[in-house]
């Protein structure tokens, strides 16, 4: 057993300076290579998060003016629908008031028609009162007067 342990007390002597080396090698990688790397992969997870969170910042800001245009487009079409109905009811105004006087236009021209017309039949009674006094006194002549005549007549016959 002396042998073995002799052996193996050799063998780690002969093993020091490689696991010193892979020590070394190691704390070398680690400062070198390792640490660079890590800081690389860390900044890039990072800048991922980070371009991520400023990805939905903008997604939500882009949200957010959509909303307002659209609000905004909203408010532009209540306010067309406000100048039209505006602008209906002042022509509705405008025919209510053409309308309004193209009836009293046509009723005073139905007025003076109608006076006209009164007028009219007022002198045409009085012609035909007149010609009807003439034609009797006529109708009256005639018939006294034949009757007047013939009794005239009916003394020389």
């Amino acid at each position: 057993m002396g042998q073995i342990l002799s052996q193996l007390g050799q063998l780690f002597l002969q093993t020091i300076p490689t696991v010193i080396f892979v020590f070394l090698l190691y704390a070398i990688l680690s400062r070198f290579l390792f640490a660079p790397l890590t800081a690389v992969l860390q900044k890039r997870e990072d800048e991922t998060s980070g371009a991520m969170a400023r990805a939905r910042e903008e997604s939500a800001a882009a949200d957010e003016k959509a909303r307002q245009c659209e609000a905004s487009f909203q408010a532009a079409r209540q306010e067309v629908y406000r100048q039209r109905e505006a602008d209906r009811r002042g022509i509705v105004e405008e025919r209510e008031t053409g309308l309004k006087g193209a009836r009293e236009r046509s009723e005073a021209l139905i007025s003076e028609a109608k006076a006209s017309l009164a007028a009219e039949v007022t002198k045409t009674k009085k012609e035909l009162e007149s010609a009807c006094r003439t034609l009797g006194a006529e109708i009256a002549e005639t018939i006294l007067g034949e009757d007047a005549g013939a009794s005239r007549g009916g003394d020389r016959v």
